[in-house]
C-alpha cells in the first residue's frame, strides 16, 4: 500500500470510529453523554484532524463521495478513483469492527437493536422522514459539502485554513440532516456500520451510495464550471 492510500485508510478509519463512535457510545448515555451537537462536531472533528495530518499525502478524502466529486471537478485523476474507493470502505470496515468489539463489551448491548449509527429512511429515519427526502438531503448536502473542499482547496482561497473550513463544513451537514438520516454524505461511513447492524441497514445501503455520489459529481462539476480558477489544483 503506497503512503497516499495508507492515508485515506487511516483517515476514513479515524472517521467512522471518531463519529460513528460517538454516536454509538457517547450519545446513548444522556447522563454521559454528548448529545446531538457533540455527534455533529465529533464528525467534524475527525476530519478536521486528519485532513491536517495526512491531507498533505493523500488529499484528505476521507470519503468515496468526496473522490469522485473531485474527479468530476477536474482536481483527481480518474485511475487512482477506484484504489481510494476501496481502501476508503476499508478503513470504514475496520473501524466499524473495532467500535463492534468495543461496544459489544458492555452486557446487553444488542448492535441490530441499536441501529449501530446506521443511516436510514422511513421507519429507520430518526425523524421518519421518507426516502424522497432522504434522497434531497443527501444529493444536496454531499452536493455543497464537495462545492466547499474544491473552494477551500482553491489556489486563490487563504492558505492553511482549508482543514477548519471543510471540518467545519461536515459538522454544519450533521446538524442540519442527523435527524434526516443519521447524516452519511459518505458511502464508505455508511457501508462499515451498515454491515454490522447487518439487517435493514444493508437493504438501505443502496441509498447512500448512489445520492452523495451523485451529489458528490454535481458539487464538482458546478464549481468547475462555474468558479475554478485556471490552473488550480488540490
Amino acid at each position: 500500500m503506497n503512503k497516499r492510500l495508507a492515508a485515506e485508510f487511516f483517515g476514513t478509519f479515524w472517521l467512522v470510529r471518531g463519529g460513528c463512535g460517538s454516536a454509538v457510545i457517547s450519545a446513548a448515555y444522556p447522563q454521559l453523554g454528548i448529545g446531538f451537537v457533540g455527534v455533529a462536531l465529533a464528525f467534524g472533528l475527525t476530519v478536521l484532524t486528519m485532513v491536517y495530518a495526512v491531507g498533505w499525502i493523500s488529499g484528505g478524502h476521507f470519503n468515496p463521495a468526496v473522490t469522485v466529486g473531485l474527479f468530476a471537478g477536474g482536481r483527481f485523476a480518474a485511475k487512482d478513483v477506484v484504489p481510494y474507493v476501496i481502501v476508503q470502505v476499508l478503513g470504514s470496515i475496520v473501524a466499524a469492527a473495532v467500535l463492534y468489539a468495543i461496544a459489544t463489551g458492555k452486557p446487553g448491548f444488542n448492535v441490530a437493536a441499536s441501529g449501530f449509527a446506521s443511516n436510514g429512511y422511513g421507519a429507520h429515519s430518526p425523524g421518519g422522514y421518507s426516502m424522497h427526502a432522504v434522497m434531497v438531503s443527501e444529493f444536496v448536502l454531499t452536493g455543497m459539502f464537495v462545492f466547499v473542499i474544491q473552494g477551500a482547496t482553491d489556489r486563490r482561497a487563504p492558505a492553511g485554513f482549508a482543514g477548519l473550513a471543510i471540518g467545519l463544513t461536515l459538522t454544519l451537514i450533521h446538524l442540519i440532516s442527523i435527524p434526516v438520516d443519521n447524516t452519511s454524505v459518505n458511502p464508505a461511513r455508511s457501508t462499515g456500520v451498515a454491515l454490522f447492524q447487518g439487517g435493514w441497514a444493508v437493504h438501505q445501503l443502496w441509498l447512500f451510495w448512489v445520492m452523495p455520489l451523485l451529489g458528490g459529481a454535481a458539487g464538482g462539476l458546478i464549481y468547475r464550471l462555474l468558479l475554478e480558477a485556471r490552473g488550480a489544483s488540490r
